[in-house]
Formats: structure tokens, sequence, C-alpha cells
């Protein structure tokens, strides 16, 4: 009877191809998630034709400090009441130009929905949740106002109509309708939201 030897060995010469195609294979089916961000779209940067005057009144100042307290317009307000100050300052109307505006039509305040400006700073240590909300709530404002005059011309929320209009699904001829109502909204009441430099905590 034939003796057995050791055992027998293991040809190890195709193991760095197996995990290099296994190292590929990984790196194409994996995702990797992303945190989520806003979702503004930007306006492209155009350069100004002149020199452009902003009188003060017609700017909302807006600061967020790192506790999360907020300044608006210098006053101390609360979240809850960030939203309806910033309507009255857009909706002011204080030159009289403005024929759809309803507010107090207050000469120390914004002259024209068109001239308002809302400026946006917060502190590098402001939380993000908080910056977030905030910003929330500043484009709530605008929404809100151009929900009232949709109502008022078409008979619909103009986020709806933004909604439709912006929907990939939605036929083009209904697009083509759309577009005109929606930019008209927008032009009554332009979103000027302004990010000023970040300021830092002493």
């Amino acid at each position: 009877m034939a003796r057995r030897g050791g055992a027998p060995e293991v040809n190890a010469g195709s193991m760095a191809d197996i995990a290099f195609l296994l190292l590929i294979f990984f790196l194409v089916t994996t995702t990797i998630e992303t945190d989520a961000g806003l979702d503004r779209m930007l306006p492209p940067i155009e350069p100004p034709d002149s020199d452009v005057i902003i009188k003060q009144k017609n700017i909302f100042q807006v600061n967020i400090n790192k506790n999360g307290q907020l300044l608006a317009d210098e006053e101390l307000t609360d979240l809850k009441n960030l939203r309806a100050k910033a309507m009255a300052f857009l909706d002011n109307g204080g030159d009289g130009t403005c024929s759809y505006c309803k507010g107090k039509k207050n000469t120390e305040s914004s002259d024209n929905p068109t001239k308002a400006i809302i400026s946006l700073k917060n502190d590098r240590e402001t939380k993000y949740g908080t910056y977030i909300t905030v910003q929330n709530e500043l484009v709530g404002a605008y929404n809100d106002l151009r929900n009232r005059e949709a109502q008022r011309l078409y008979g619909r929320k103009f986020t709806d109509m933004e909604a439709e209009y912006l929907n990939p699904e939605t036929a083009q001829s209904v697009k083509d309708e759309l577009k005109e109502k929606v930019k008209k909204i927008q032009d009554l009441f332009p979103q000027k939201l302004s990010e000023a430099e970040t300021s830092t905590a002493n």
C-alpha cells in the first residue's frame, strides 16, 4: 500500500486576482449616501449695469446668534413670529406704487416688493437645524404672499402651480400655459433673499 504524503498544497497564485475583482465589484455596486442640503435655485451671476443704491429701509435684516436667538430688524423675535414680520415688510408698499399690497404703507419700511430685500446672517456656531428653519420661514413668507396673489388672479395656489410647472411629467402644453402665470406671480413678489457673510462669535 502506497504511503500518502503530507496535505496537498493549495495554489494561491490567483488569490490576488480574485481579491482585485471583488474590490472592483464592491466599488461599482456600493452606493454612498450623501447629506441632504438646501434645495435652492440660485440666480445666475450677472454684473450690474450700474451701481445700485439700496435704501436701508428696503432691507429686512435677520441675524441668528450661536444660541439660536433671532434679531429681525434689530428686534428680538421668536421664530413663530418671523414669517409674519417678513410678510409685513414685503407687503408694506411704503411708496404707494404697489396696487396689490395690503400692508400698512409705513414710509419707514420697504417701498415696494420689487425693492424689498431680506438679508440673513448667522453666526459660525449657529446650529444647522436652526439655520434651515429660519430659511424655511423666510421662503414661506414669500410663498404665502405669492399664494394670496395667485388665488386672487387665478383661483389656485402659487405653490401648486409652480410644482406642476416644474414636474417633468407635466404635459408641455400645460407647462406653456403655466409658465406665464408663474412668472407673473414671481414678478409681483420677487424672492430677494440675500445671505450675508457669516460672523464669528467673540
